[in-house]
């Protein structure tokens, strides 16, 4: 079995041309915070065609100082930070209750880029989140009110049976209150931009928060 998965892992390409563009990326005319730079990337990406632009890995460490990752979806980013939800009583709730760091990074294979992001988290005031959580869709509100994320569960049948009652309930009720789902903001301390190059020349352009008239220093990162 692992002679076949080095097998696989060894006849797969990285950014083939029929389906990747590495477009020409010149620092020197890069804008001087990030959130300008990661709204125009943005942008591309979802003019290139990626799939699922919006989704991101979400690194946080938990009380014993193990990390852990996952795919969350972006919500909005904006001049206080880039904001994610979750429910306060998951593992990632959890452990940004007690260590409220993290690390988001967006990967766009379409263009070869990345974008990577970390800072503190808080948590963004109830009625925002709520606001949030109330203009998505009846599907983004039954898995809110359905509740219990990263609790042992005993069998699907019960998962089904919760879903198809919170599934009623937010047809019903459009504003109904789910009390644990939180939205989050990380506001990044750095940010790296990544674009990757045919001969292996990737260009990243590192952003790091700083003070007085110019908030953010820039710098080039060996690839």
């Amino acid at each position: 079995m692992t002679e076949d998965l080095q097998a696989l892992l060894r006849s797969l390409r990285v950014w083939d041309p029929e389906v990747t563009e590495l477009r020409r990326f010149d620092p020197a005319g890069a804008p001087g915070e990030p959130l300008a730079l990661f709204t125009a990337w943005f942008a591309e990406a979802v003019a290139a065609g990626q799939p699922e632009p919006h989704t991101v890995s979400l690194a946080t460490v938990d009380e014993e100082g193990l990390p852990d990752v996952r795919t969350v979806m972006l919500h909005g980013a904006d001049a206080a930070g880039w904001s994610f939800g979750t429910h306060d009583t998951s593992r990632k709730g959890r452990q940004l209750a007690a260590r409220p760091q993290a690390a988001l990074g967006f990967y766009w294979p379409a263009l070869g880029r990345q974008v990577r992001l970390r800072g503190p988290v808080t948590r963004v005031p109830a009625a925002e989140g709520a606001a949030d959580l109330h203009a998505r869709s009846t599907g983004a509100l039954a898995a809110a009110l359905v509740g219990r994320q990263s609790e042992v569960l005993d069998s699907l049948d019960e998962l089904a049976a919760r879903s198809d009652t919170a599934w009623e309930r937010a047809a019903a009720e459009p504003e109904a209150p789910a009390p644990t789902w939180t939205l989050y903001r990380l506001a990044p301390v750095e940010a790296e931009f990544f674009q990757g190059d045919p001969r292996r020349r990737h260009v990243r352009l590192r952003y790091r928060r700083g003070a007085g008239a110019a908030p953010w220093a820039r710098e080039l990162l060996w690839p």
